[in-house]
């Protein structure tokens, strides 16, 4: 079908400075501040890519490889709740040790390069036991998210803690945290009082007090010390966004939520559509309603659905692929500032006296939300997708930021049920810009689309895209894109980032799944393996690179498939290395994680690792990995039932010797899944039909027998109460209690 679309009226946008509250120097003399359409760093662009990762969900042991894995991945920026109730369980008794170390997981940020958000309450939410709230404030003589004394004089006790645990590390004073979020969707959400829920379905306060809350909050925070670039608050909901705080938005497509009352099918949500969110008087399908002017404020997001966790009453796999989708859906919106919930799995703490401190209707353990990075460090497709994104926008944030949203007319109020219109949005300004397409939808069966064509009227000329592309994709597509003095005037393919070989520029692309890879360049330039100004892709090729050369002005270009991009990590600067495994880099060298005993890896330029060299290829060199013998190869998991749905698991001994970690993966069919260790809950999993995976490094040293329970997939159930006394009997008709299989998986790690 033939899509036409104007863009002879877009220019670039117009940012304006926010002010002395969105502005800091640090020591070192470098700036950060935030205007109306992107953050800046010493007055350039820059693109945020925030992940979530809760250090108090997981063992400290872990933390620094997950983000360099985060780093890897593209993000710059690690959020982090600080609930309330992992460090002050007990009135008055504040623990920063172990797991819920503040301090130590913000200085591994800082040398990595990450900066930090600290998400400080006092209400997180994150499915925590009363969204962070301790328990014992509910006993209080006051109400708590309400400007009354005694809640804040907590309030404040909770920011001066936790400012303590920082000090000295806020970008002012040389350091890596630049925001701070005050309370979580304050007027827009609560969480269970989970000392009442399911007798009285009793829900902690979400506030009444408007800006004069948070602003209040927000003063607070600066006399404890928790000083940062910015202050952000939540920006979705009836949530209250003061002038001076940046407001953050996001989205999830899976919705766990809708089915504590619902009974029904989830609907398809309106995520996947393309909407304007920095123009005035813009009509959306979703909850973009702010209390603002929208070309007023940046477009930022902290909780764009990176995963989701099942709920009791919602079991569900996650696409993995809803979620560079929704991303790039974002980007193409106006966002230029990414933010994935969560981005890094964990596992919830056990309180001090055995109390669960998550929320009722989730895994008492298991938070691995099924994120880009999994609870015990799994790499999903998830972030092998996501990154390619991530480089994108940080190799050409000065190009991108300042670019404006156009959309075709209706784009915006597009069914979300409909796959037969094609969805399509650009960012230009006004010269120069980048196609949207977006093939997925969540909760609907997408379909391949074969010839499309987007005809973009520019000032310039027109300019037509005829592609196809594969069920579940999506795309960016450049147009009058400068590649160091040489225009390109489109391409079936999308940009990545650009590399430095042999004192030339090398621009990176990949072509998305469906599509026919192709380059038109202006008419002076000539390519070196067509001797013209095109160049089209060969079908099922792996990696093409060709020079692309005007006068004095010359190019590299390197297009590998989506198969192979997916693989792509960029390493030192300067160098590709491709694996489907976890890439690790720090100042000793490259890394990898991986539960493969043999690693095939490629790399660009041709002789960019070490190591035994398998050959290479016109453009990639390609090395052999190998690990040593696992010391548990051979060794015999020892499993045994002994009552219905009840299983012992004998591991066996030196089961984690020379290796990183094993994890046990369990197949079965049931209700839930609960691992136990000498009595005490080390994991569970409610049933979804994927394998559940338990990490062991944890419990090393450790009794060696565990003990899982599957609880039973009841149909029919009943609790009969026809007694005269107090007896009740559960009846049911039929029950599913089954484990398929157990397996261990060595994890190997290898200096490359």
């Amino acid at each position: 079908m033939d899509y036409k679309l104007s863009l002879r009226d877009a220019a670039a946008v117009e940012a304006r400075p926010l002010g002395e509250a969105f502005h800091s120097r640090s020591k070192d003399g470098t700036e950060l501040s935030v205007n109306s359409y992107y953050m800046e760093k010493d007055g350039q662009p820059f693109f945020g890519v925030s992940g979530e990762f809760h250090f108090s969900r997981m063992e400290p042991w872990r933390w620094e490889d997950e983000l360099i894995k985060m780093k890897l991945g593209g993000v710059n920026i690690v959020a982090t709740y600080v609930f309330w109730n992992h460090h002050e369980e007990e009135e008055g008794c504040f623990d920063f040790t172990g797991r819920r170390d503040l301090g130590r997981f913000v200085k591994l940020c800082q040398k990595h390069g990450l900066y930090v958000i600290l998400r400080c309450g006092p209400f997180d939410h994150g499915e925590a036991r009363n969204g962070g709230l301790p328990d014992w404030l509910y006993g209080k003589p006051f109400e708590v998210r309400k400007l009354n004394e005694g809640f804040l004089s907590y309030t404040r006790r909770l920011y001066t803690e936790i400012a303590g645990q920082v000090k000295g590390m806020f970008f002012k004073d040389g350091g890596p945290v630049i925001g701070v979020q005050i309370d979580n969707e304050y007027m827009a959400s609560s969480a269970p009082w989970e000392m009442t829920t399911g007798i009285s379905n009793e829900w902690a306060f979400g506030g009444d007090e408007g800006e004069e809350y948070l602003l209040r909050l927000k003063g607070l925070a600066a006399e404890c010390g928790l000083t940062p670039v910015f202050y952000t608050c939540t920006g979705w909901g009836n949530a209250p966004t003061p002038d001076s705080m940046l407001p953050l938005w996001g989205g999830y497509a899976y919705r766990p939520w809708l089915f504590y009352s619902h009974k029904g099918e989830h609907p398809a949500t309106e995520q996947y559509i393309y909407q304007d969110y920095h123009k005035n008087g813009i009509a959306c399908t979703d909850d973009f309603r702010p209390h603002y002017a929208p070309e007023d404020r940046p477009y930022a997001c902290c909780e764009m659905g990176g995963g989701m966790m099942c709920s009791y009453n919602y079991r569900f796999q996650l696409p993995y692929k809803s979620v560079d989708a929704m991303a790039a859906v974002k980007l193409a919106s106006g966002c230029n500032f990414l933010g994935y919930y969560m981005y890094q799995g964990g596992s919830n703490p056990i309180g001090k006296n055995g109390q669960y401190l998550n929320e009722s209707q989730v895994c008492k353990i298991s938070y691995d939300y099924q994120a880009a990075l999994g609870e015990f460090g799994q790499v999903r497709e998830s972030y092998r997708r996501t990154k390619l994104l991530h480089y994108f926008v940080r190799a050409f944030a000065g190009i991108l930021c300042p670019m404006k949203t156009v959309l075709p007319e209706g784009a915006s109020l597009i069914d979300p049920n409909d796959v037969d219109t094609l969805r399509y949005a650009v960012r230009t300004d006004g010269h120069g810009g980048f196609l949207f397409v977006n093939n997925f939808q969540d909760h609907v069966t997408a379909k391949d689309r074969l010839k499309e064509t987007v005809t973009l009227d520019t000032k310039e000329g027109a300019i037509t895209f005829r592609f196809g592309i594969a069920a579940e994709e999506n795309a960016i597509l450049p147009f009058n894109m400068d590649l160091g003095g040489i225009k390109l005037v489109q391409a079936n393919a999308q940009p990545v980032t650009v590399l430095e070989k042999d004192g030339r520029d090398v621009y990176v692309f990949f072509i998305p799944r469906g599509m026919r890879g192709s380059f038109t360049f202006e008419e002076k330039a000539k390519i070196d393996i067509s001797k013209s100004s095109t160049y089209v892709c060969p079908e099922n090729f792996t990696a093409e690179e060709f020079t692309v050369s005007k006068g004095e002005h010359s190019a590299g270009i390197l297009v590998l498939s989506r198969e192979l991009a997916e693989q792509m990590y960029i390493a030192g600067g300067n160098r590709l290395v491709f694996t489907d495994e976890a890439l690790l880099e720090d100042k000793n060298g490259l890394r990898l994680e991986t539960v493969k005993a043999e690693n095939h890896i490629c790399c660009y330029p041709a002789n960019a690792l070490s190591g035994d060299a398998q050959g290479r290829s016109e453009v990639l060199g390609e090395y052999l990995y190998r690990v040593g013998q696992w010391a548990g190869a051979g060794k015999k998991l020892s499993v045994e039932q002994v009552a219905p749905g009840r299983y012992t698991l004998d591991i066996p001994d030196g089961l984690l010797e020379g290796v990183k970690d094993v994890r046990l993966q369990i197949d079965y069919s049931g209700d839930i899944g609960s691992l136990f260790l000498n009595s005490r809950l080390i994991s569970d999993n409610f049933a979804n039909g994927a394998v559940w995976e338990v990490g062991l490094r944890e419990f090393a040293g450790e009794h060696n027998q565990l003990v899982l329970y599957i609880t039973p997939l009841k149909e029919g159930a009943n609790v009969n109460v026809d007694s005269g006394m107090a007896a009740r009997v559960e009846e049911v008709g039929g029950a599913v209690a089954v484990l398929h299989s157990v397996e261990l998986c060595p994890v190997y790690e290898i200096e490359l």
